[in-house]
């Protein structure tokens, strides 16, 4: 991380840019249409990307793999402590005002004991930069995915008890931001270009309008009227032009939300046959998506060969 953007940490972004001028990093390369995931059993789960055009992507057994801007193969780029015990690497999200990656890490399937937690990663080198346990009270708790509010502040999903995490600029954990009926099997979260907070429910089938307070805090959350049904809804990502990328886990499809003046949304596939869409991440133009395979985890192929995993891409049409 550079000397301007460590200190980041511990400010808002209004005191960030004060000491750290952000400017839009062009690409690096021309993104390759097609990047395989060089690893056995990768099962990937969450991408992200950052402005130079690097691909990230989180992982059952927990490693994090990078995709070079341009390169076709994504290679293992952090992996888990090795006093970590088991864990599984859920939301992955990149941060270029302070030059980190957060990955929201969660116990193995089927390990005892544990908490989640996020950790943020070094977007140069990998190293890692700081741990951020989640705060939860009693019940069980899963980390799924995380967005940075326009204050710095960092939110996180947490299906299992219906919450939202909040970890504020400066803060040592995350703690309970929200708590709603409308949470419960929340999964995509982020802020859309205009600052509005959505999120969906991957087995409740919404998507969720999040509302804020003046002063920033939980008001409520009502369900976005879409042109189509979603199904098993899932990674959830802004476009500049106020659109959003999400994916469908089930049905196999990666779609551009358009929000209209009266709250509602059209949702209109632009990829299909997807081998588990759990996850994407725009680049260049194009949207990136992992193929997740899951029958292949815990589904009727259980325990048969997986093959390769792949992410693939899909021109992001031209707003209306």
């Amino acid at each position: 991380m550079s000397s301007c953007l460590k200190p980041v940490l511990a400010l808002s972004v209004a005191g960030a840019l004060a000491a750290c001028v952000h400017t839009e990093v062009p690409l690096a390369a021309e993104p390759a249409a097609q990047i395989t995931i060089a690893g056995d059993r990768v099962f990937p789960e969450s991408i992200a990307s950052d402005a130079g055009g690097n691909i990230y992507v989180s992982s059952n057994p927990g490693v994090i793999y990078r995709a070079l801007a341009g390169s076709n193969v994504a290679e293992p780029w952090v992996r888990p402590a090795a006093d970590s015990g088991p864990v599984s690497a859920f939301g992955v999200l990149a941060d270029d005002m302070r030059g980190l990656l957060w990955v929201c890490f969660n116990p193995a399937m089927g390990a005892e004991g544990g908490a989640p937690a996020i950790k943020a990663f070094d977007l140069a080198s990998g190293a890692l930069e700081g741990s951020y346990p989640f705060v939860t009270g009693e019940g069980p708790a899963m980390c799924n995915d995380i967005t940075l509010a326009p204050d710095g502040a960092v939110f996180a999903s947490e299906m299992l008890g219906g919450r939202i995490m909040k970890l504020a600029p400066g803060g040592e954990r995350f703690e309970v931001w929200a708590v709603d009926p409308e949470f419960a099997t929340l999964d995509g979260i982020s802020f859309a270009a205009d600052g509005t907070l959505y999120a969906n429910a991957i087995q409740r089938d919404t998507l969720l309008r999040i509302h804020r307070k003046a002063d920033g805090s939980f008001d409520r959350a009502e369900q976005v009227e879409t042109s189509r049904e979603v199904v098993t809804p899932d990674g959830l990502r802004p476009l500049p032009d106020g659109r959003m990328l999400q994916t469908e886990g089930e049905p196999g499809l990666v779609t551009v939300i358009a929000f209209a003046a009266d709250g509602s949304a059209t949702v209109t596939p632009i990829a299909e046959g997807v081998d588990y869409a759990s996850s994407v991440t725009p680049v260049g133009g194009r949207a990136y998506f992992p193929e997740g395979k899951l029958r292949f985890l815990f589904g009727p192929d259980t325990g048969k060969d997986p093959g390769s995993f792949v992410i693939r891409s899909a021109a992001i049409p031209e707003g209306q």
